[in-house]
């Protein structure tokens, strides 16, 4: 493991961060291919089991969306040890996202800036992949992200996460709503409350019962979120995930000239921890129902930061930027991390 730092010093740091994704990602879906060898290696202690959303989760630790945007490497991805794997953002219409590039490391900051635009298939297309990987015996929990197209107006929002919503929530154990990436032009306007409701209640219909939750920004205000929450728990959504990208530069220790050459997008990573711990905080402090879900995602790298954000009231914890620099052993380290911890899930038998 303590190879991978070399291999990216030298190899993939020099490659373009949208390429050097790619071959990785070519690696992790051929995992399923080498069997129990690779699972005995990484596979979750059971004394992490924990039990959310109507489902049991290998450990409380899972994949951001963002990371396989088509449904590709569900299976592969939970081999390398992720309780849990959200992918896309999906959209109705299948779209290839905004003009390359479009995703720079900032290496000393240990962090991402991104404006991929939602670059996937479509809705449609992911369907059979999702269906396939759930048929799998042992397989990862399946959550699906979905967003707005980019050719959709803002009026007609409500209708284009619908179609995806009744085609995606009955094969996803967990269906997620992003109006929160900064990247589309016009979505994070849906986070106002006027418009979200509507949204959210369609979303809510057609999802017949799948567990929903909604995805946020770390740029909004404490009367904001508040707001988002106690929707959220009006319309009896099973909770949020908190957080984002920022659109938000400070506290970088890169010169800049390097953060302005890369231009708009969102920023992740560990930048954004502090951030992200205090929006976990402010959920909890109005959402304290355990059984309210919180999924707290934004700056984590270590066993360390995932046992203190279980410790601050997150049911469950999402990574994605931390996995290029720490390799594709992450999940499994971060597993090992929580047991000589001694965290223990509440499913744990």
């Amino acid at each position: 493991m303590r190879l991978y730092p070399l291999l990216f010093q030298t190899v993939l740091r020099r490659m373009d961060p949208e390429t050097a994704h790619h071959l990785a990602f070519s690696v992790i879906k051929a995992a399923p291919f080498l069997g129990g060898a690779l699972r005995s290696f990484t596979a979750p202690d059971p004394s992490l089991r924990v039990r959310a959303l109507g489902q049991e989760f290998p450990s409380p630790f899972g994949l951001a969306a963002g990371f396989d945007k088509n449904a590709e490497g569900i299976l592969g991805l939970g081999a390398f040890g992720f309780g849990h794997v959200e992918v896309g953002t999906l959209t109705r219409h299948a779209q290839p996202g905004n003009p390359k590039p479009r995703m720079f490391r900032l290496v000393g900051d240990r962090g991402l800036v991104n404006r991929m635009g939602f670059n996937n298939g479509g809705s449609a297309a992911a369907v059979p992949r999702v269906e396939r990987a759930r048929l799998a015996r042992k397989r990862p929990v399946i959550g699906v992200n979905i967003g707005k197209s980019r050719v959709t107006v803002v009026e007609d929002a409500v209708q284009d996460y619908v179609w995806s919503t009744e085609r995606l929530a009955p094969i996803a154990d967990y269906l997620a709503v992003n109006v929160s990436s900064p990247n589309t032009p016009g979505l994070r306007g849906l986070q106002e409350l006027e418009m979200l409701e509507p949204l959210l209640t369609a979303v809510r219909d057609a999802a017949n019962g799948t567990p929903l939750l909604v995805k946020i920004a770390p740029d909004m205000g404490d009367e904001q979120i508040d707001g988002i929450v106690e929707l959220a728990k009006r319309l009896g959504l099973d909770g949020i995930i908190a957080t984002n990208t920022t659109i938000s530069r400070a506290g970088l220790t890169a010169p800049d000239s390097e953060v302005e050459r890369m231009g708009a997008g969102g920023l992740s990573g560990a930048p954004l921890k502090d951030r992200s711990l205090e929006v976990l905080r402010r959920i909890r402090s109005v959402a304290p129902d355990p059984d309210f879900c919180v999924i707290s995602v934004g700056g984590v790298t270590t066993a360390e930061d995932v046992r203190e954000r279980l410790a601050a009231g997150a049911t469950l914890v999402q990574g994605f930027t931390a996995y290029i620099y720490e390799g594709p052993f992450w999940a499994r380290d971060i597993n090992r991390g929580l047991v000589r911890a001694g965290f223990r899930g509440n499913a744990a038998r």
